[in-house]
Formats: C-alpha cells, sequence, structure tokens
C-alpha cells in the first residue's frame, strides 16, 4: 500500500543543508498498523508528508495505493490524498467557524464523495463512531480537546480511505482517551484500512503491529509484532463515551 524508495529529504538553511530524511526504504502492506517513533526532530513527520504528498522528497520514489506521487501534479495531488487519504493532524485543524458535522461534511463536498443527498446521513454516521453524534451541530470551541480530537478522527473517515495517517494523535490525551483512539485505529485496521500512527507514546506503539523507530532522519529499528485478537466491542460509541 505504501512503497517508499531510496527517500531522501534536505532542507537548505541558514548554515547549509539539513537531511531530514537520508535514503529511507520502507513498505507498508493494506491493513497493516504501524507506529512510526522517535525523538522530535527525527524525521517522522516528514516521513508522512512525504507519502501523503504534502511535501515532495528530494530524491526518491514514493508509491502509494499504486500511484507513483511524483506523477501527479498539485491540483490531481490534493483529489488523490482526498480521496484515498484521511489525514489526522497533530493539533486537529478544524475549521473554527464550522459545526463538528460541518467539518466532516467539507472533505466529501470537495471531493465529491458520496452522492450529495447521503453525505450527512455519512457524516453523522461518522460522528456516531467516534461518540460525537450528539455533539454535531456544537463548534470547536465549545468542546473538548478531546471531542475536538474525536471530530478530527471522523472528519479522516469521512470519505472511508483506504489509508489513515495521525500524527501524534493521542500527544494532548490522557490515557484512558488515548487507549479510545488507539481502539478506533485497531478496529480500522481490522477492516482493512492501513494506519500509520506517528507517536512519542512507546507503551502504546508496542500495541501496534509494528513499529518503525527513526533516529537522525534513519530507520534505525523495526519490531513486528503478532497481532493481538480482534475486540469488537472496544469501540463501541458507550464506551468512547465513558474514556472520553
Amino acid at each position: 500500500m505504501i512503497d517508499l524508495q531510496g527517500i531522501t529529504k534536505v532542507y537548505p538553511t541558514p548554515t547549509g543543508p539539513f537531511p531530514a530524511l537520508k535514503g529511507i526504504d520502507l513498505q507498508i502492506q493494506a491493513g497493516e498498523f504501524v507506529a512510526v517513533v522517535g525523538k522530535s526532530g527525527c524525521g517522522k513527520s516528514t516521513l508522512i508528508n512525504v507519502f501523503t504528498g504534502i511535501d515532495h522528497p528530494t530524491d526518491g520514489e514514493a508509491i502509494v495505493a499504486g500511484t507513483r506521487l511524483r506523477d501527479l501534479s498539485e491540483g490531481k495531488m490534493a483529489q488523490w490524498r482526498g480521496r484515498t487519504m484521511g489525514i489526522v493532524f497533530q493539533f486537529f485543524q478544524l475549521l473554527p467557524t464550522l459545526t463538528l458535522v460541518e467539518n466532516v461534511l467539507l472533505p466529501m463536498d470537495l471531493c465529491n464523495i458520496h452522492l450529495p443527498a447521503e453525505r450527512y446521513d455519512r457524516a453523522m454516521h461518522v460522528l456516531a463512531q467516534v461518540g460525537l453524534a450528539g455533539d454535531a451541530r456544537k463548534f470547536p470551541s465549545g468542546v473538548s480537546g478531546g471531542q475536538q480530537q474525536r471530530a478530527a478522527i471522523a472528519r479522516a473517515l469521512a470519505n472511508d480511505p483506504a489509508i489513515i495517517v495521525a500524527d501524534e494523535p493521542t500527544g494532548n490525551l490522557d490515557s484512558r482517551a488515548a487507549e479510545a483512539i488507539f481502539a478506533l485505529f485497531e478496529a480500522s485496521a481490522a477492516a482493512g484500512k492501513t494506519i500509520v500512527m506517528v507517536t512519542h507514546d512507546d507503551e502504546l506503539a508496542a500495541l501496534a503491529q509494528r513499529t518503525v523507530t527513526l533516529a537522525d532522519g534513519l530507520i534505525v529499528n523495526e519490531v513486528v509484532r503478532v497481532p493481538r485478537p480482534s475486540q469488537p466491542n472496544r469501540c463501541s460509541d458507550n464506551l468512547l463515551e465513558s474514556r472520553l
């Protein structure tokens, strides 16, 4: 699903070129749940920016969901990203002038996903999945940080993407909230979606099927684990409400 070959990213700085990534080779399969860990500045965010098409590598090849990213124009890249990926940004990036349900509707409208008459029901469905159906008409400023994070996850799920990418999705949450967010990703992977989660939380990363450790722009370690037995009730709306 994600195939990175010799990815290098060099940023110009006043003191000279800074290599953020140094020849990264990484393959992630469909339905795999991968955690990417490492200290600040090791290249984690740069890595996900490359395979989401937000940034371009200096050298190397990124092939995602069968598409060679260098072949896409900026306009086509935006459409491809909206249809292929759901991105959960570190600081949510919900539009403050839109309600939660309007934030979830936005990617469907922009990418023309689902029939217009079906989009509101779809938005309410994914909000219900994260326990926010009752808060759908609230603005981001009217809900907690944990609720905003869940709304951001609902927005990422809106177009039913094959790949979900989350940059520090639990960084500002307590342990109970982080566990519930993780459960959502785990259930999505069990349903066949590819999940890539960047995190500083080593304990949370250890629950993923695979952990990739970066240091100084290089992959320095990978750990592959036997998937845990599925727990179909972990992600129920009532459980999310009780945890968050």
